[in-house]
């Protein structure tokens, strides 16, 4: 996982296709578009625009995925991600080839990342993690997820 600022993206020490999908997705102006699937290199690359309530964390699902990276970039309220190392996923569906995505209940060693607008978290394949939680009271909150294909990663 990677963290850090859409406004110095360069400080987060970003590889270079993480941080060209980052620049050409926030090109494409997230805030100004309708929540939604925007391609911006066919299933290369392409950012999905959400705005949703948030959730108290054991009533989410932890998410992670084998051939996309996610870019999560806050642009409204305040989201905690609860997170963790590849490998530390537990109790996990079956694997949803179609979607590129797995289900699973718990996260060994569990960490927590606080997003507020501007911020960015990179999510690696294999890492799980649990976006769009809050600790206290739900919110909404607005949010694009960029989706970069590993084969365009030197991962």
């Amino acid at each position: 996982m990677i963290v850090g600022d859409i406004h110095q993206p360069q400080a987060a020490g970003l590889p270079q296709a993480i941080a060209d999908a980052l620049t050409q997705a926030l090109a494409a102006k997230p805030e100004h578009k309708e929540a939604g699937q925007y391609l911006l290199q066919g299933d290369t690359l392409y950012m999905n625009v959400m705005q949703f309530a948030t959730q108290l964390p054991q009533e989410k699902r932890a998410e992670l995925h084998r051939d996309y990276l996610d870019i999560q970039v806050l642009l409204e309220g305040e989201e905690r991600i609860h997170y963790g190392l590849n490998g530390s996923a537990r109790e996990c569906d079956v694997w949803n080839e179609e979607g590129d995505y797995q289900l699973c209940d718990a996260i060994e060693g569990e960490q927590t990342l606080t997003l507020k607008p501007g911020m960015f978290a990179v999510f690696m394949p294999g890492e799980p993690h649990k976006p769009g939680c809050h600790e206290r009271e739900e919110h909404i909150i607005r949010k694009v997820v960029i989706k970069l294909h590993r084969s365009a990663t030197d991962i």
